[in-house]
């Protein structure tokens, strides 16, 4: 069967390269996907499926007997709010990219759509597949599983994968925690307006913002156990609009990223803290918005971890499934974890010394388009062989 699945999906790799330059040509933001979802909708179709609407904007097709286990397998939709600059010939034009290879994450899903249609008889259980939105402001994985994807038919085991700045088809994983939390916070601090000159008539909030940036830096250096792994970062900080007017209002955002639940819960109060106490001294006021309650740490179950690496070197190779270190960064599939046993893979689509010279959420970033029959083939094969080994 591995092989087989290989060369299947090598012989549609055109194809799958096709759907990725459609959709890398017409990259969308967040919830707000009309052409990308209406595109996924209508491979499905041809494909053989009845895909349904999950969520705000999500997608979900089921294959295979019903009455077995389920093996979920995901792939996301959405891109971030950049101009390319990459020269491809198929580059986007609307100011929004694809720079995160979420156009891989799609094609290679729909890849393991038609590849497992092809194998539906041999299938022992149901796949289903999730395409999801919103992945970048990190809610687009809560918003189906509020809206049932874990359900109807019950998720047994899932798994996703996301692109990676690394040897091409090399599969990253990582025991335990795979990637951190991420909690996105929004901190007006309010001050009192008025002429440069005369600060001692104004509250200045830029001046508090400032003293808030350092501040917070002590979560990390003075609160956190120093075994623990945190990461505070303010991103963005606004106030402002001439050289001589002290403003009303300055505006910081940033994120938290943790690898356990207690120090987020935690960093999240201490930032309000801070934030209230510096205000308080500096006579102003702030207010803090987080988006949600944010999403968990991403978790690798260890029994899949083990099933799914041995199903990925019997299909590319010994060594093609490796360690890496664990990512700081945050992937919102996390959200599945807590829920069903699952496991996230970072797929190789090309090196420095392979000619990629630059990584995820960079505007001049490219991948290797090799990969995406590469994944298509490693979804299909997990999720026949896990299904098959877990009657």
């Amino acid at each position: 069967m591995q092989s087989s699945i290989v060369s299947e999906a090598k012989a549609i790799e055109n194809e799958l390269i096709a759907h990725r330059r459609h959709l890398h040509q017409n990259p969308e933001l967040g919830f707000d996907l009309p052409k990308t979802t209406a595109y996924v909708m209508q491979q499905l179709r041809e494909y053989g499926y009845a895909p349904k609407a999950v969520g705000k904007a999500g997608i979900s097709a089921v294959i295979g007997p019903d009455g077995g286990k389920t093996f979920l397998i995901r792939g996301d939709m959405d891109a971030l709010p950049m101009k390319e600059e990459t020269g491809l010939p198929f580059s986007s034009i609307n100011g929004k990219m694809h720079a995160c290879g979420h156009d891989f994450h799609t094609s290679a899903l729909l890849g393991a759509a038609k590849l497992l249609k092809a194998h539906e008889s041999e299938l022992k259980g149901q796949v289903k597949l999730m395409f999801q939105p919103a992945e970048e402001i990190m809610d687009g994985a809560n918003d189906m599983i509020a809206a049932g994807i874990l359900e109807n038919p019950h998720v047994d085991a899932a798994m996703a994968m996301h692109v990676l700045h690394d040897n091409l088809g090399k599969a990253g994983y990582t025991r335990g925690t795979g990637c951190g939390s991420s909690d996105v916070f929004t901190i007006k601090v309010k001050g009192v307006g008025g002429h440069g000159a005369a600060p001692h008539l104004n509250v200045d909030p830029i001046n508090v913002a400032c003293h808030i940036q350092l501040a917070l830096q002590t979560i990390n250096s003075r609160e956190i156990n120093p075994n623990e792994l945190i990461v505070l970062t303010i991103c963005s900080i606004h106030g402002g609009t001439a050289a001589n007017i002290m403003p009303d209002e300055a505006v910081m955002q940033g994120t938290i990223r943790t690898m356990n639940m207690d120090v987020k819960a935690f960093a999240r109060q201490r930032l309000i803290d801070i934030c209230e106490g510096v205000c308080k001294t500096f006579r102003a006021e702030c207010e803090i918005d987080f988006i949600g309650d944010g999403i968990p740490p991403m978790y690798n179950d260890d029994q899949l971890l083990t099933d799914t690496i041995r199903y990925i070197d019997d299909l590319l190779g010994e060594s093609t499934a490796q360690p890496i270190e664990r990512m700081t960064g945050s992937e919102d599939f996390s959200a599945l974890s807590v829920k069903v046993p699952s496991v996230l893979y970072w797929f190789g689509t090309g090196s420095t010394e392979e000619g990629y010279n630059y990584g995820v959420h960079d505007s001049r970033v490219t991948f290797n388009e090799e990969a995406i029959h590469r994944m298509a083939a490693v979804y299909t094969e997990c999720a026949m062989r896990w299904l098959e080994e877990h009657q």
